[in-house]
């Protein structure tokens, strides 16, 4: 879930103008009714995409028949305003852009980026998707993320709107008779609203329009923005006359997943008072749990012999609040030393710590997992 966008030539004037950045008090109303989560789910984190390209539709169909209780869905804004499925919001980390395109570019601190919400969605269905990969810009080679899995370029896959995953997820649901539901993270919507576009509100709208309405309903809304996050609940959600479940995504501070201005510059949303005593207090009051990753929760420092739970998860429990840590992959060098392999992992948080449910790539070990402890 890293996201590593953030824009050097920005104008100031428009992140001003970003309402999140006007929800800095904490809510004095009684707490969100976190009793609503469920217990033990397993959340496709891209859809399969330990075994197809991360957030193609394939691969969401493959994380439907593995029997995930939720598929997830990063959201980003096209030019013309469509809501596509995209972990960033750039185009050059899984599709040809470069080659297609090769003049769309925006300076990112150094490095062309293709952006999403520079292309059209006629333009962006042109595009061949593929595994995720990284491009040396210097020297023109590129590396794929993980060489296990899927071959770059391989087979045919098109970047996808919301609209046609949550039209797949719900056809599924009605062909299988299942029940999955979608997990939908808003992404950089300070970004957005820079660039003009209220994605927190769009977004909400069509979750909305495909029946999702009330925290009974099979949805998560997440985001790593707190101050955003605070404005759906307080804001957007009462607007549009719908209650949904709210995940606060936590991340670490030098991610830039979250940028503010400071002395007429951009500079990363510090994410340390989360991590002090009294902060879920005042994060309860607008979310139904917390995502953060791994080590928030299990710390690096623990062996086999000698778990170490962070104090993030104790609070968080204390106020009720549900608990999803990312992202749990089994190539080797995602495991980490207290834990004998990729099972183990899973085991570690699902039943020794008591996280609610996580986020893998690799939703049918989890889930078979999850059967095998009844």
């Amino acid at each position: 879930m890293k996201l590593v966008t953030a824009l050097k030539n920005v104008f100031v004037s428009l992140l001003l103008l970003n309402s999140c950045l006007t929800n800095a008090n904490p809510s004095k109303e009684s707490p969100v009714n976190a009793s609503s989560h469920e217990k033990k789910i397993v959340i496709a984190h891209r859809g399969a995409s330990g075994y197809l390209p991360e957030h193609s539709l394939a691969a969401k169909a493959m994380a439907h028949a593995m029997g995930a209780d939720y598929i997830e869905q990063d959201v980003v804004m096209t030019k013309d305003d469509v809501l596509v499925v995209l972990h960033d919001p750039y185009l050059d980390r899984v599709t040809n852009v470069m080659q297609i395109f090769p003049k769309r570019f925006r300076s990112v601190f150094g490095e062309n980026r293709w952006l999403a919400i520079d292309f059209t969605l006629a333009e962006i269905k042109t595009l061949k998707m593929t595994e995720g990969f990284e491009l040396d810009q210097k020297t023109g080679q590129t590396k794929v993320d993980y060489e296990s899995r899927f071959p770059m370029f391989k087979s045919s896959f098109k970047v996808s709107t919301l609209a046609e995953e949550i039209e797949l997820i719900q056809g599924m649901n009605h062909s299988r008779n299942k029940d999955v539901g979608i997990y939908v993270e808003i992404k950089a919507p300070w970004f957005h609203q820079m660039e003009g576009k209220d994605i927190s509100r769009a977004t909400l709208e069509m979750i909305k329009h495909y029946g999702y309405k009330n925290k009974q309903d099979k949805v998560y809304l997440q985001c790593f923005d707190p101050d955003e996050t605070k404005r759906i609940h307080d804001q957007l959600m009462p607007e549009l006359k719908i209650d949904l479940k709210l995940i606060l995504l936590i991340a670490e501070t030098e991610w830039n997943e979250t940028m503010r201005v400071k002395d007429g510059k951009l500079v990363p949303y510090s994410y340390d008072w989360l991590f002090e005593p009294g902060a879920m207090q005042k994060v309860v009051q607008y979310a139904n749990g917390i995502g953060p990753w791994k080590p928030m929760i299990v710390s690096k420092e623990s062996t086999q012999n000698n778990l170490i739970i962070m104090p993030l998860f104790k609070r968080a429990k204390a106020q009720g609040l549900a608990i999803h840590p990312y992202t749990f992959r089994k190539e080797p060098q995602r495991i980490p030393a207290y834990a004998k392999d990729f099972e183990d992992l899973l085991d570690i948080f699902l039943y020794q710590v008591g996280v609610d449910g996580v986020f893998t790539d690799f939703p049918d070990i989890a889930v078979n997992l999850i059967k095998e402890k009844g």
